[in-house]
């Protein structure tokens, strides 16, 4: 009488057909002829129980490193440009000098500034003199109310002349120690905009560019997340899984586009306020020491970033590991040496290895070499052969998600 399957169970038969003729297509594919004559009997392979260790996931990020500081150097003051006191792109010192402006004019300036404060000076001595000899009067009667306030403001007003003038003398010399462009901190400078002899516009949002100045050291190193990363990092510290990178320095590595290695140690150091409405990203900073100044800002490079707690992982080779579309496979070998086929959900690499997430137990037997001679159902001589640690320490630089 015929039974009719639930969906599920037609699902997994659908399945199981799918995977198994997905490997006896592959096995078909790359068997030899020495293989071939051995179909009679069972064939060895080299099976391993994946390696249970407990580890921490790094997520990977391109970006580009940026100065700390960075800055415009235009003149405050307007002048015909004197000299020039740096080699371009030259590394300088807060406070060097690099551009002088024509100060004979704002020398003039000050001079007449500290006249007029002078003459002030005198007309303030003179006020205060008045005022006193009327208020003196003013207590003998010959002299009226009236006059001794219009002397007090007298007094008053020559005093608020002497401010003016302190202050206008202040900005005269203030205007002849702008005529002194220096470095306002340690960079590598870039080439000189404007030539000896040239007319320096100054003091406003026009005025004339003279050169650019980036930190070295420190440096940044810029990237963005998609929504999806953000919102994970976010649940993980709301968890307690990973501390949040807005409060917590995590820790951060990066290698550049022609290194292999890991060797380049960071902190995180900001992260963005919001998302892009245009990208969907969230913009971030992390922090590295760059005492060799070998590191130069717009460089391209490759940042892994923790991407969550500690935990046990269950890790294999990618050799272990077979494509079906969209489906992952590994074969492993039971009790009865029988070949079985198991979905499996994977991770990123880790030291070299797989991390399987599910799928499998960290007591199944996992077919890592010979693939091609084990079929699903099949039986097959296993080879024991535990995951070695030359592996599970390959170049960092194979860690790709």
């Amino acid at each position: 009488m015929f039974s009719p399957l639930s969906g599920d169970a037609r699902l997994v038969r659908f399945r199981s057909r799918a995977i198994a003729a997905t490997i006896l297509l592959a096995g078909t594919l790359t068997l030899t002829g020495q293989d071939a004559h051995a179909q009679g009997g069972p064939l060895p392979v080299t099976v391993s129980k994946p390696l249970v260790e407990r580890i921490v996931e790094w997520d990977e990020y391109t970006g580009r490193f940026e100065a700390a500081e960075r800055v415009e150097i235009r003149a405050r003051v307007s002048g015909f440009l004197d000299s020039v006191h740096f080699r371009e792109g030259d590394i300088v010192e807060k406070g060097d000098l690099l551009f002088a402006i024509d100060p004979r004019p704002f020398v003039a300036e000050r001079s007449a500034a500290r006249a007029a404060l002078a003459r002030a000076q005198v007309r303030l001595d003179l006020a205060e003199k008045e005022l006193a000899r009327g208020e003196q009067l003013l207590t003998r009667r010959t002299i009226s109310q009236e006059v001794v306030d219009e002397r007090r403001a007298e007094r008053d007003a020559a005093n608020a002349d002497i401010q003016e003038a302190r202050a206008n003398l202040r900005l005269a010399e203030l205007n002849l120690e702008f005529t002194q462009v220096a470095a306002p901190f340690r960079g590598r400078v870039s080439d000189y905009r404007a030539d000896v002899g040239s007319l320096i516009s100054g003091g406003t949002d026009q005025s004339t560019l003279l050169t650019t100045i980036v930190s070295l050291d420190p440096i940044l190193f810029t990237f963005t997340a998609s929504e999806a990363e953000f919102l994970k990092y976010a649940r993980l510290s709301r968890e307690g899984g990973r501390d949040s990178s807005r409060d917590t320095e995590n820790p951060v590595f990066v290698r550049l586009m022609d290194e292999t290695e890991w060797t380049r140690a960071g902190k995180m150091s900001f992260v963005d306020n919001e998302l892009s409405e245009e990208t969907g990203t969230i913009r971030a900073k992390a922090f590295f020491e760059n005492p060799d100044l070998f590191l130069t800002p717009g460089v391209f490079g490759r940042l892994r970033l923790v991407g969550s707690g500690e935990y046990d992982a269950m890790l294999l080779p990618d050799t272990a590991i077979v494509s079906d579309q969209s489906n992952k496979i590994v074969l492993i070998v039971n009790r009865e040496n029988i070949v079985e086929p198991r979905l499996v959900v994977l991770g990123p690499l880790h030291e070299g290895l797989r991390v399987i997430r599910s799928g499998i137990t960290p007591e199944d037997s996992v077919i890592i070499n010979g693939i091609q001679r084990a079929r699903p159902g099949a039986e097959v001589i296993p080879q024991e052969e535990q995951v070695r640690l030359a592996e599970k320490n390959a170049p960092a630089a194979a860690a790709e998600n």
